[in-house]
């Protein structure tokens, strides 16, 4: 998925307040890392709802929720090194669901963007013993007794007997780049959100798994660079638009039997399997049928023994059906189910029963349901985070399945979001605005305040003394009557009665927002930098992007890029119409889809933006993968026009302004083939402009010095082709 570059930080910096006004640095902001938040990790939820584990060094630590104190060292990783093998080190942990056993990762190696193998050892309190010593392993899950844990090697799933050692290996075609088993393809893994292809039932008697024929699916070759007398190349199965998927099937291995049955998804092979999902009852598995349009879904119940289908519930949409949906089902006791849809025009709860009638819409009106936290069945509740007083605001609700009016359980004016305990007694509520960094706080399951944990006071301090300035909300009307959210950061001291340079940033992608009263992590640092130098920021969220309803979001089918890059052209024309801005002086920013966006606003908005910054752009859509891609375009084939009209690599000879054009050359996501054939473009069209290639590096582009010397690039092109030219906007590009 084309996906907003968020940095990745796994260490927390204590700030100390300063006493005097100083200058932001890029070394503040992407060395030392000052301006970083206290964070507050994910909790382990332990099942009687009240204590937490966290990783504390080599130790896992239980907490008690309620009074933050440490009650129990669960174990100390260090005391058990050379046992087994094992380094003493341990990457992540995870429990049985009785809780009497940890499987523990070291040696962890990440894959792609969810993928990770590593070596798995079990701790039963007493003894630790290496799970596979065969290799790194992937995903290892024990089953719900706590008996025996499945995991993936080698691209087959294996079953592991923990009472008596014996290796049970479930498949045997697996095969790299050809037979997957138990785990996803990388366009799955991307665009479906989910890496781990298998799943216990409830009684633990059989393991559902994904099954992938990728061998005709088309590989893609990667170059890196370390260093050898030859570089290194990395082969993987990629699926561009209208090309070959992988034939996926569903298998249920019967543990005791120790034989698989095949799922019946029906005759075609051409779709998408982008969830399973087993029933309370543990002789029925869910099974998610999605066209390749993406805008048909089928709810199939499936018989475990025999593999039989029936249809429960299904669902058009004559745009697509949003995949944020996908998670947001849930199987009660009595086999009534919990879903969200946007039938209504807006994400709402519904509740059906067995046989996919509907009996509730548990929420309603012209809002969004933003996140589905759960459902509580012994209270008769649901949780979820809407958008229920503003598209830029978030609340938290409790709803009861009787359907009775939804309860807000926050009362600040901002960004919520929370994290249920495991018997939804408690959560922890995150909560910042745009100009307030994230403070955590434990609540009851009335809203009952129980305790802070962390409010980040040293940073607000520190962003005080260093006299930043707050961002300011607006909103504007374009020439085409649409009503647009934005926010603005203007330079301190500052005067109506100068004129400044504006600096855009936007990402724009479906169902994407970037104006929101919520804490705006690195960049936001960045951009008082540059407010500090004498630019005024503004971001502006344009049509397709989320929180304003299906319609808004979804108008931009099959011209993705065309309606987006009209309203950032208007409402960079609203930007330079200010009294206190220089319309000759309008640049652009973006990363990823807003890298896509901020080349075609450029090209097409080449009257008005003086110059753009382009990190990782998609610059053809054709060369992107078919799941995103075709969700919102179909194929090149069926949508000629919309991928031709939209696409910035064939406009290259519009440059008349300065480009700045930047990649990865390990981005397995967006291709670096994007920029090269960006880059031949702009050599065809004799057009300068400023290229920046960093070897190895994925889609973030990070790891060392990379984000600083980046940013550092991005700088000095904005202060000589942004703050000290001032020359007429849509003169030839300049020499760099």
């Amino acid at each position: 998925m084309i996906r907003i570059i968020l940095v990745l930080l796994t260490f927390q910096i204590a700030i100390s307040p300063l006493t005097a006004q100083q200058n932001i640095t890029l070394e503040d902001i992407w060395k030392n890392y000052s301006f970083t938040p206290k964070r507050i990790p994910g909790f382990t939820f332990q099942k009687d709802g009240r204590h937490y584990t966290r990783l504390v060094g080599n130790q896992v630590m239980q907490y008690d929720l309620v009074t933050g104190e440490e009650t129990k060292t669960l174990l100390d990783a260090t005391a058990l090194e050379g046992k087994s093998g094992f380094s003493g080190k341990i990457n992540s942990y995870s429990f049985s669901k009785d809780e009497s056993k940890m499987l523990l990762t070291t040696d962890e190696e990440a894959i792609y963007r969810r993928s990770r193998k590593a070596n798995y050892y079990v701790w039963d309190g007493e003894k630790l013993t290496q799970l596979f010593d065969g290799g790194k392993q992937m995903y290892a899950t024990f089953d719900p007794k706590g008996k025996k844990v499945a995991f993936v090697f080698d691209n087959n799933l294996y079953v592991k007997n923990l009472k008596n050692g014996k290796l049970t290996q479930v498949t045997t075609d697996g095969k790299y780049n050809e037979i997957i088993n138990g785990a996803t393809d990388w366009v799955y893994e991307e665009e479906f959100g989910f890496a781990q292809g298998f799943a216990w039932s409830p009684d633990g008697k059989n393991i559902a798994y994904y099954r992938f024929d990728e061998s005709e699916v088309k590989e893609f070759i990667m170059t890196n660079y370390k260093g050898g007398l030859y570089p290194e190349y990395v082969r993987f199965k990629y699926p561009k638009v209208g090309e070959k998927n992988s034939e996926v099937s569903i298998h249920i291995y019967n543990v005791k039997k120790k034989k698989s049955v095949m799922v019946n998804v029906g005759a075609e092979k051409d779709q998408y399997i982008p969830r399973i999902k087993w029933t309370k009852d543990p002789k029925k598995l869910c099974v998610y049928r999605l066209n390749r349009h993406q805008n048909h879904i089928e709810l199939l119940m499936a018989d475990a023994k025999k593999g039989t289908t029936s249809l429960l519930f299904d669902r058009k949409n004559k745009w697509y059906i949003e995949d944020g949906t996908f998670d947001n089902l849930y199987f009660l006791k009595n086999g009534n189910f919990v879903w969200t849809s946007e039938e209504s025009g807006f994400n709402h709860i519904y509740l059906y029963d067995e046989n996919g009638k509907q009996l509730k819409q548990l929420t309603q009106g012209d809002w969004e349901v933003d996140h589905f936290y759960g459902v509580d069945e012994e209270n008769k509740k649901v949780y979820f985070q809407a958008a229920k007083e503003s598209p830029m605001q978030r609340e938290i609700y409790s709803a009861s399945l009787s359907g009775k009016k939804p309860k807000m359980l926050t009362k600040e004016e901002g960004w919520n979001s929370a994290q249920f305990s495991s018997t939804f007694d408690f959560y922890v509520n995150t909560f910042s605005t745009i100009n307030t960094p994230p403070t955590y706080k434990v609540y009851d399951r009335r809203g009952k305040l129980i305790r802070v944990i962390e409010d980040n006071k040293d940073l607000l301090a520190s962003k005080k003394a260093y006299k930043a300035s707050d961002a300011e909300f607006f909103q504007f009307t374009t020439n085409e009557n649409v009503s647009l959210n934005g926010y603005m950061i203007k330079p301190p001291n500052f005067s109506k009665k100068k004129k400044y340079p504006v600096f855009m940033y936007q990402y724009g992608g479906p169902g994407s927002q970037q104006v929101v009263d919520s804490w705006r992590g690195q960049n936001y640092w960045w951009f008082q930098m540059l407010a500090e130098q004498g630019y005024v920021i503004a971001v502006v969220d344009n049509r397709g992007t989320g929180g304003r309803g299906e319609e808004f979001k979804k108008m931009t089918y099959q011209q993705l890029g065309h309606y987006e890059t009209i309203d950032q052209i208007a409402a960079a024309k609203y930007l330079g119409g200010l009294k206190y801005t220089d319309p000759n002086r309008i640049g652009i920013f973006g990363w990823s889809y807003g890298g896509y966006m901020s080349t075609n606003c450029l090209l097409k908005g080449n009257d008005v933006f003086k110059a753009a910054i382009a990190v990782a752009p998609v610059t053809n859509w054709k060369w992107y993968d078919t799941i995103y891609t075709e969700r919102f375009m179909r194929t090149e084939k069926e949508n000629p026009n919309g991928y031709f009209d939209n696409s910035p690599v064939n406009f290259a000879d519009r440059l008349k302004g300065n480009y700045f054009l930047a990649h990865g050359m390990g981005d397995d996501n967006v291709h670096f083939q994007h920029t090269a054939e960006m880059a031949n473009a702009l050599i065809n069209a004799n057009k300068q402009f400023v290229n920046y290639a960093y070897p190895n590096r994925n889609h973030g582009i990070y790891g060392g010095n990379t984000r600083l010397h980046l940013y550092q690039a991005m700088t000095d092109f904005l202060e000589e082709h942004l703050m000290n030219d001032e020359s007429p906007v849509g003169g030839d590009s300049k020499r760099p």
